[in-house]
């Protein structure tokens, strides 16, 4: 077959790649060839100044990149150091490959989903397997939790793209100073003052950093250096990654197998990524070599037992990797933050991993911005650790609980397979129970210090309109609050409810907006249009009521008078309580 290239995105000002790198290319079992970005010499190695930084961020990977682009969405200064010079992984994998709709809301408050949905690929329809038997199928079209945002349930891209759209628009907005090829090989907290330690090719230097946040990876040093402590379990589960192009592609479908005929009766993915370009995970047996199973002529021979001998494909990259899973016991250690694979390691399934990452992103970035601009105390930050830790915890779990189920053991495990496998051929109450992994969603906050008993959930970005017609939605509504706490009033206000939401916005970093079902015009305060209630119904109210929502997309609270109660929650959303 002809060698395809892919288009990756350029970049601007420093971040250009280089002209011997023509973006990612497609070859024939080499893998990826991704972008490389120039490494420009700091000011501080010319001058040997240390400067003092108010953000630092360590890794410029989907998770440190959205967290950087996230500040500077807000204005606030940062640094971004990773010791590579490209996005992805040179020469490996790539990586994740499937965004949901929080991450793709969380996109288009940063201004690259447009760019993600142009390339990237969709399904609907799920099938699931147990041996050639259809076990039961789903629609996401059909399923109302997803419906309404204006964001596709997910979409299929790999995660280089992503991470190429971020740099891209990093430099787009500036405030963020991003170098390549600086590896951080030191660091030493003292007196709420961080001194970091980075190796360039043209030398080392010092910086300080009031914050940082680590977003490496596993394997951080950071670990050590803070003194981390963590629960973690290694399995013995052994899988082969394969991404292919094929001539003739199979239907633009997700289908699972959870004991497929043609891999020895394990567990088989098959999903298609952007480029026409599929990703296929096959189980193996614990005892593998996993040099021999990723070898060519042996994948060539595994995917001619799954779609025929005659089959006409090219494989892009071979890998395989063994599960396993990892919580730290607590995600903010002095002024150090980790989010992403830094925070916690789950097994890949349901979309899992860099989700939770980008979230931990979204989470972070406001709050710091809010401290930055005096707008809230330091002990918001706080409730980082709260709440990205419980939903760390939640995923560490669903995905453990997957894994044991695609590989159970001998007994108790392997016979409640059996039998939910059995029974969900013919009864659609047990479909739920087939466990090939839970799709990610937005996780809740229940145990946060700044969520009222009405508050952590997440507001889908659904649509609405404005005072003068225009089309509008819930990112464009957190837009306009620009990076404040959003008010929302349902209802009529009273003329003294009207005073004290001015009074409110006077002195306190909210925006106050009421929300109608037609438009009444004119109106005291600032007012949308919401004919069919999807914004309300978002919100989790009903009637005369108001919603605290964070820049996040999360609600602080939800309650019914405009009054001291209000108040109070939003200095709780603040830390200020």
């Amino acid at each position: 077959m002809q060698k395809v290239l892919l288009t990756m995105p350029t970049t601007q000002a420093t971040y250009t790649a280089t002209a011997s790198t023509q973006g990612p290319e497609f070859t024939q079992g080499t893998g990826y060839r991704l972008p490389e970005y120039p490494f420009v010499e700091p000011a501080e190695l010319r001058t040997g100044e240390v400067r003092r930084h108010p953000v630092v961020v360590v890794g410029a990977g989907i998770t440190g990149l959205t967290m950087a682009c996230a500040l500077a969405k807000l204005g606030v200064p940062a640094l971004l150091l990773d010791e590579n010079n490209t996005v992805g992984m040179k020469g490996a994998s790539s990586q994740g490959i499937c965004y949901t709709q929080k991450s793709l809301e969380i996109f288009q408050r940063l201004g690259i989903y447009e760019r993600i949905a142009a390339k990237g690929s969709q399904w609907h329809v799920g099938r699931t397997f147990s041996g050639h038997d259809e076990v039961y199928s789903f629609d996401l079209r059909q399923q109302s939790n997803f419906g309404l945002s204006c964001q596709p349930p997910f979409i299929n891209i790999q995660q280089f793209y992503i991470e190429g759209y971020l740099v891209q628009r990093i430099a787009e907005l500036g405030f963020v100073d991003l170098r390549w090829q600086s590896r951080v090989t030191d660091f030493v907290p003292e007196d709420g003052l961080n001194t970091l330690t980075v190796q360039t090719p043209a030398g080392s230097y010092t910086l300080q950093a009031d914050y940082v946040i680590d977003a490496t990876g596993s394997h951080t040093p950071f670990h050590t250096w803070c003194a981390a402590t963590m629960t973690s379990r290694r399995g013995d589960d052994r899988w082969c990654i394969v991404d292919v192009r094929f001539k003739n592609h199979p239907p633009i479908e997700r289908h699972a197998w959870i004991e497929a005929p043609f891999n020895e009766n394990r567990a088989v993915w098959q999903h298609l990524m952007a480029d026409d370009v599929w990703r296929i995970d096959y189980q193996m047996a614990p005892d593998v070599d996993p040099d021999d199973v990723c070898r060519v002529d042996v994948v060539r021979e595994r995917l001619q037992r799954q779609f025929g001998a005659d089959v006409e494909f090219e494989i892009v990259w071979v890998g395989s990797y063994t599960y396993r899973s990892q919580c730290l016991d607590r995600l903010r250690i002095g002024n150090v933050f980790f989010m992403g694979d830094t925070a916690k390691i789950v097994s890949p399934f349901g979309a899992r991993g860099g989700n939770t990452g980008i979230a931990d992103a979204d989470n972070l970035a406001w709050k710091l911005a809010a401290v930055f601009k005096d707008q809230a105390p330091p002990a918001l930050l706080d409730s980082y650790n709260e709440e990205r830790h419980e939903a760390a915890a939640q995923n560490v779990q669903v995905t453990n609980r997957t894994a044991r189920f695609l590989r159970p053991a001998d007994g108790v495990e392997r016979r409640f397979r059996a039998a939910t496998i059995g029974l969900a051929r013919q009864y659609p109450f047990a479909r739920q129970l087939v466990n090939t992994g839970r799709m990610a969603v937005a996780n809740s906050y229940t145990r946060s210090s700044v969520c009222g008993s009405t508050g952590g959930l997440s507001v889908p970005n659904v649509a609405f309109r404005w005072a003068d017609g225009s089309s509008g939605t819930v990112n464009d509504l957190l837009e306009w609050a620009n990076g404040d706490l959003a008010v929302l009033v349902f209802g009529h206000i009273s003329p003294a409810a009207c005073e004290r939401l001015r009074q409110l916005a006077s002195h306190a970093p909210v925006r106050c907006v009421q929300v109608l079902e037609v438009n009444t015009s004119p109106q005291a305060v600032e007012h949308v249009i919401d004919p069919q209630g999807h914004l309300q119904g978002a919100c989790h109210v009903f009637g005369h009521a108001w919603a605290v929502l964070r820049p996040d997309g999360y609600l602080s609270a939800t309650g019914e008078a405009v009054d001291a109660q209000l108040v109070h929650s939003i200095e709780h959303a603040l830390g200020m309580k």
